[in-house]
């Protein structure tokens, strides 16, 4: 064992502690949510969905950012390791992604009273998710590692560009989602036991993508250390 490949498979260890406590954290939040957080007067036991579904939203659109801010530093420095980071971090997002595209409809047919409606953000939302199942079916179609990186690093670049546009959509246009009730100007339209279940949810999503993105990562590092010894 090289010591490269020591480090590498040392990677996929811390990611995968990481993820543990990730899931502990979600199991906590879980227990807060239900046990320690009042109801909605009006939506009831539904918008308890909403401790998962907009911290999903968050680490998505934190990961799809990341891939693009990955990938101009790819172009820049043309280093191999950020164009990994770059594929790894893609590819939690669109996990994150599937949880928020999932949670939403769970939450929306009792609340809007449809499953699923062209309202701008979800429009937005669902167009970012197919641009990067697209990223993720360019570098599977491209053989060329170097070539793979510069295209994607274009896409992942066009991908970040629209996520400001998911968060604004409910200013441009009339939408069933409601505007922000924590990231806002004012004082949170929440309670403080529901903003504290939120904030303790976006940490754990947080904690989550680290773990699943370190854990990618050293896994992708690991191939290619396998790959370059054999071509050795």
């Amino acid at each position: 064992m090289t010591p490269t490949l020591a480090a590498a498979r040392t990677t996929v260890q811390r990611g995968l502690w990481l993820t543990g406590l990730g899931l502990l954290g979600l199991a906590a939040v879980y227990v807060l949510a239900q046990g320690f957080t009042p109801l909605e007067v009006r939506q009831g036991a539904a918008q308890k969905i909403f401790y998962i579904h907009a911290p999903a939203a968050w680490a998505a659109l934190m990961a799809f950012v990341l891939v693009g801010l990955s990938s101009i530093i790819y172009l820049w420095l043309k280093d191999p390791r950020v164009d990994l980071f770059a594929e790894a971090s893609a590819e939690v997002g669109l996990v994150f992604s599937l949880v928020m595209l999932t949670t939403g409809p769970l939450w929306g047919k009792p609340i809007w009273g449809t499953w699923w409606t062209w309202d701008a953000r979800l429009t937005f939302t669902l167009f970012l998710f197919f641009l990067f199942v697209g990223y993720r079916a360019l570098r599977g179609a491209i053989a060329e590692p170097a070539e793979r990186a510069r295209f994607s690093a274009v896409v992942g670049i066009l991908g970040m560009l629209l996520v400001p546009f998911v968060h604004i959509s409910v200013y441009l246009f009339r939408t069933l989602h409601p505007q922000p009730v924590l990231l806002k100007p004012s004082a949170p339209s929440m309670p403080p036991e529901m903003v504290r279940t939120l904030l303790v949810s976006m940490v754990v999503f947080t904690v989550l993508y680290l773990g699943f993105v370190t854990t990618r990562y050293g896994l992708g590092l690991v191939a290619q250390t396998k790959e370059a010894a054999r071509a050795d």
